[in-house]
């Protein structure tokens, strides 16, 4: 079936960012005039995806609000004549079919696109896009993951290429390489340490989904910690001998989630941007 539907978890609290964070979600933090999470609706929309089910929690209705149209906002910017302005956010509530779903309780990713279900038909494969990735490509990353769901019909993970002493951090996958940019995968290691990692290969917040791994995730136990992870749907899926492929996407990942990752796209991006791009450069290069 095509993959018409996507699930957007932003339920987070995003403690990393604190203060910033304390009275505005991290997904609405601006890289340099867009919020994080614009870029990664700008994604799914340039991948073909119709509808996206936000995921939220309390305090999280900036997002709602972003996504909705603001007349009061609309009809200053049109008594000023700012009609460029007007026609972005205007353009801004029109990228696709919204709905938003709260989660609970913060009970782990698995769970957040569990509360997502009474949106997605049974018999249908979803895309899962997390908030606080943003990837720059010619191909946008999650059309690339589709392309492979296409080519196999069964459900398809992110991959990124790390330094080996950097996936002590992530979860990293082992598995047989099928081409360029494609890998089956055999198994998952959640963080291990550089000398016991299987591979350089990290998953990252891009996922399609099939209904069998939805069925598999509503039977997934909470781990210790009592959080349902989709990595544990995973884990049923390959104990079962059933296939699951990783795709290595051609693009440049920005980890939001982390301060580092956050400048390094304010920076990146905002060389790019047509408006400060020039100025900028000039900028960083008197430093």
């Amino acid at each position: 079936m095509k993959i018409r539907k996507a699930i957007i978890p932003v339920a987070g609290m995003g403690t990393r960012f604190l203060p910033a964070s304390k009275a505005q979600p991290k997904e609405m933090l601006a890289v340099v005039d867009k919020p994080i999470i614009q870029y990664i609706v700008e994604e799914a929309v340039a991948s073909g995806i119709e509808e996206i089910i936000f995921v939220t929690s309390i305090g999280k209705r900036a997002i709602e609000d972003h996504f909705d149209r603001n007349f009061e906002l609309e009809y200053r910017l049109e008594q000023k004549k700012k009609l460029k302005e007007l026609e972005q956010i205007k353009a801004v509530g029109k990228l696709s079919k919204f709905a938003f779903v709260r989660q609970a309780k913060p009970l782990g990713d698995g769970h957040a696109v569990l509360s997502a279900l009474p949106f997605i038909d049974v018999h249908e494969p979803v895309a899962v896009l997390f908030g606080d990735d943003i990837i720059d490509a010619k191909v946008p990353a999650l059309r690339q993951l589709m392309d492979v769901y296409e080519t196999y019909g069964d459900p398809v993970v992110s991959l990124h290429k790390v330094p080996k002493k950097l996936v002590s951090s992530f979860g990293v996958v082992d598995g047989k390489r099928l081409d360029k940019k494609t890998w089956e995968i055999r198994r998952f290691v959640e963080k291990p340490s550089p000398s016991q990692a299987p591979s350089d290969l990290i998953v990252i917040g891009r996922y399609i989904l099939t209904p069998e791994v939805m069925t598999l995730l509503q039977k997934t136990k909470p781990g210790a910690d009592g959080e349902i992870r989709l990595a544990g749907a995973f884990d049923a899926l390959i104990a079962q001998k059933r296939a699951l492929y990783g795709c290595v996407f051609d693009g440049v990942w920005y980890n939001c989630g982390n301060k580092l990752g956050f400048l390094k796209a304010q920076i990146e991006l905002g060389l790019k941007h047509p408006e400060i791009g020039r100025e900028l450069r000039r900028y960083l290069s008197q430093l």
